[in-house]
């Protein structure tokens, strides 16, 4: 069963401070109201991530332009075509492992900025996005496409195709390492400089509806910008749109070393400040009550949803509905607190994007789709079934499923 942490004031503050409850899982409606959820379904749900992402791990190296019959061969007789072993190689372990780890760290990194916006914002449909960071990163990324002229094209017009032959994509990916570096930072200075701008805007961090709103805001107006800037340079149509469809392309070790790194940071301050976000479940009045510095944490926690946002959509665009869906997801299996429900949402974020992804590689083979407009199709889908069943609702004390 869902329990129920209860904080009682000492002393003579007990008469007037009664013991307030504090729901159970992070933003969802008070315990009486919580169906009977098993605590061993957490373990449960663990592993069974765990599962699904090393068996996505599997398949995602199988999965390609290139058949796995033709790369197994080589890989298990080397001897027999040194060309065609180097080939094989490099395929699976340049291109296809990195790729699917770094589907997973960005996954990751979007369900855990997802459940801290959620908590943040006590709104059951905020997403990692809400601070104006994917408009910033693509006005970052415009800007730099249309300074770099034809070698962004060039880049952006093999992103969006995908693969025809993984061998192509290795060559195109080698001779573009800087221009990959350039887009990358444009994209991440992009999304850092949104968020400066929205908690300019809202004054600081203390009133949660006039970040909010600032974000919006904010959001709108880089969006403008970015396509006053792709009217003044055509050429970088090509480009932004496989940013703005997201993809997992390009995505090489450094990438994948750099997105893990950032996660690991971004989970421990995330857990740390779980419980932060169950009092803010409850509302800001009784947060104070509870003695929780509100200002401080708040920014701390404006700061990893910043940080894991920023490092997931520079590395592999914009890709919707896994920071909205993953949170939603955990918490129809079980109920828990902020501290929990942050790594949990990390891990099924992680899943879906590994599944995702290697879906998009299937579907069309040899050519692929991208992964943001599967997970915009699937997640969307998902969302409206579980509002018709009536399973996202607002409370007073934030979002339940």
């Amino acid at each position: 069963m869902a329990q129920c942490l209860r904080t009682k004031a000492p002393g003579a503050a007990a008469a007037t401070a009664p013991a307030t409850p504090v729901p159970a899982c992070g933003g969802a409606a008070p315990c009486a109201g919580q169906p009977v959820v098993s605590v061993r379904r957490v373990p449960v749900l663990v592993f069974a991530l765990l599962g699904a992402s090393v068996a996505l791990l599997l398949l995602g190296v199988c999965v390609g332009s290139t058949g796995w019959e033709n790369l197994l061969t080589p890989l298990l007789r080397p001897q027999q075509d040194p060309h065609a072993y180097a080939l094989a190689q490099q395929i699976v372990w340049d291109i296809r492992l990195p790729r699917t780890l770094g589907a997973w760290a960005a996954g990751a990194l979007l369900g855990l900025a997802g459940a801290v916006a959620q908590g943040l914002f006590r709104n059951p449909l905020a997403d990692p996005y809400l601070l104006g960071s994917a408009s910033g990163a693509s006005l970052g990324v415009a800007l730099a496409l249309a300074a770099m002229g034809g070698a962004g094209g060039m880049l952006g017009g093999s992103w969006m195709q995908g693969s025809g032959a993984e061998a192509t994509v290795v060559a195109v990916f080698s001779s573009n390492v800087l221009v990959r570096l350039g887009l990358t930072g444009a994209a991440f200075a992009g999304a850092v400089l949104a968020v400066l701008l929205t908690l300019v805007l809202s004054r600081g961090v203390q009133h949660t509806l006039r970040l909010l709103l600032a974000g919006v805001v904010v959001g709108v107006v880089l969006g403008a910008m970015t396509h006053l800037v792709l009217l003044w340079s055509p050429d970088s149509l090509q480009a932004m749109q496989a940013f703005l469809l997201g993809s997992t392309g390009f995505v090489g070790w450094t990438a994948c070393l750099l997105m893990v790194l950032v996660w690991g940071v971004c989970v421990l301050a995330g857990v740390l400040l779980g419980r932060v976000l169950d009092g803010l479940s409850l509302g800001e009045a009784t947060a104070h009550s509870l003695g929780l510095p509100l200002a401080s944490m708040r920014v701390a926690l404006v700061a990893v949803l910043a940080l894991a946002t920023g490092t997931a959509v520079a590395q592999t665009g914009l890709i919707a509905f896994v920071g909205l869906a993953a949170p939603h997801l955990v918490r129809s299996v079980v109920q828990c607190t902020h501290g929990r429900l942050i790594w949990m949402a990390s891990l099924m974020g992680g899943a879906l994007l590994m599944a995702a992804d290697t879906l998009a590689r299937w579907l069309i083979a040899p050519q692929e789709l991208p992964v943001g407009v599967l997970t915009a199709v699937l997640g969307g889908g998902y969302l409206l079934w579980l509002m018709h069943r009536g399973g996202v609702h607002q409370t007073s004390g934030g979002a339940a499923v």
